[in-house]
């Protein structure tokens, strides 16, 4: 088996033999490079649901619903300064560059809270747009999670871990919230 030292890799600046003993620098990798876009898109992502779910809870009536939309922002207003300190730690500059998918679904969630008849069904249209916004964190998350585990940035690892994890429970919430009233109400109105 060939031991993974003993191969070559190609980075932004050519091959490097890890017979060397040198590794690759993962500052210009282009894994790395993948990684910072992901970042910037992540950061845009989250400032710009600062900036949404104030409209969500402003058009939430269930109770239930509107705790775990507050509770979900304080926790995105930390990703936005847990990903800060991600850029810090890679040694780049915090920047935010424009999310399309999140931009859709910010877009799509608007649409569904100013379309459907306040109550039930509302609630269980926003809990359907925020339930979307949260698998595309969860999928982004985890993606880059992998990448710094894969390029041995341990302690961007365990923060990128944490947002994962609360991005996990978010959802979990969202559906716990639907299942226990809001889709057992929105089903028993009239239409």
């Amino acid at each position: 088996m060939e031991n993974k030292k003993n191969t070559a890799t190609e980075s932004n600046n050519g091959v490097e033999d890890f017979k060397s003993g040198k590794k690759a620098s993962m500052k210009s990798s282009q894994l790395m490079e993948l990684f910072g876009d992901g970042l910037k898109d992540l950061y845009w992502a989250e400032k710009a649901l600062v900036k949404a779910i104030p409209k969500m809870i402003k058009y939430a009536t269930s109770k239930e619903l509107n705790e775990a939309l507050t509770s979900h922002l304080e926790e995105t207003k930390i990703h936005v300064t847990r990903l800060e300190e991600v850029f810090s730690l890679i040694g780049l500059k915090a920047k935010a560059e424009k999310c399309d998918a999140m931009e859709g679904l910010i877009e799509e969630a608007s649409e569904i809270m100013e379309e459907c008849e306040e109550g039930s069904m509302r609630d269980a249209g926003i809990i359907s747009a925020a339930q979307k916004v949260e698998h595309y964190e969860i999928a982004s998350y985890g993606t880059l999670r992998q990448f710094a585990e894969t390029m041995e940035l341990t302690e961007v690892e365990a923060l990128l871990a944490t947002t994962l994890q609360e991005e996990k429970e978010a959802d979990l919430k969202l559906s716990d919230v639907a299942m226990d009233a809001v889709n057992i109400e929105a089903a028993e109105e009239a239409a």
